[in-house]
């Protein structure tokens, strides 16, 4: 399966290279596009003041901060998390370049541009000419925003895990094939086939052996566990004379 990361960061300006720092980072674990439950969520002291104009951007204060860890005391967490998947960030190069920064301050390696992936670019390709930010593609694709009214990493990680699922092609591209009935499922949950009994009059099939052959490695290759007919035990001929 494919795991990737969305991450976001929340700091004290623009950029690290004139003193500012990052204050909060979150994450969200992806597993095949989808969030699985797994996330990371730090405060940071940045050991400095907080600007103004930044705290009314992400109301993050010097007093919330101020007994929260340095980064070099989440380094390691941070980076086990991640590990060596993907990571996804919208206008990525502003987090990429905060999250090297740091890195580099705690003598770990930097991540790299090729490791990212940015949503802003993907959006710009697919939406040319029209409003892009975070906000904006959370109302197009109608996710909502009620549990943002400041910017926050994790909150802005949630919202963009949705908004990178609709970019990617959006929630068809995961076939949701586990709304078995409960009847036909045991005491441990697992699926059981259903108790039918032989057509009176059989109907004959309607693909060729060839293509009965292929339908087999599609659910093999594809599908994989996801398979409804492997769910009920249904083979490709099975398929076809039904």
């Amino acid at each position: 399966m494919a795991r990737e990361i969305v991450l976001d960061t929340e700091t004290t300006g623009f950029d690290p290279k004139t003193g500012d720092r990052l204050i909060e980072v979150g994450c969200i674990e992806l597993l095949d596009l989808l969030p699985t439950g797994r996330t990371f969520h730090r405060f940071v002291n940045p050991e400095r003041l907080i600007p103004p104009d930044a705290i009314r951007v992400h109301g993050i204060t010097d007093e919330k901060v101020k007994d929260a860890p340095k980064f070099h005391e989440i380094v390691d967490d941070l980076i086990e998390f991640i590990g060596d998947a993907p990571m996804i960030a919208h206008n990525a190069a502003f987090d990429r370049n905060f999250i090297d920064f740091e890195y580099a301050r705690c003598g770990r390696p930097i991540t790299g541009e090729a490791r990212w992936i940015d949503t802003l670019k993907l959006a710009q390709a697919r939406f040319p000419g029209m409003p892009n930010s975070l906000d904006a593609l959370c109302k197009r694709f109608k996710v909502s925003l009620v549990e943002r009214t400041l910017h926050g990493a994790l909150i802005d990680a949630r919202l963009l895990a949705e908004v990178y699922l609709e970019l990617r092609g959006g929630k068809e591209r995961v076939l949701d094939l586990s709304s078995t009935p409960a009847a036909s499922r045991g005491a441990t949950g697992a699926v059981q086939a259903a108790a039918y009994g032989p057509r009176p009059r059989p109907l004959a099939p309607r693909s060729t052996p060839e293509e009965q052959a292929d339908h087999l490695a599609f659910l093999a290759e594809t599908l994989k566990d996801r398979s409804l007919w492997a769910a009920y035990g249904v083979g490709a001929d099975e398929e076809a004379a039904a």
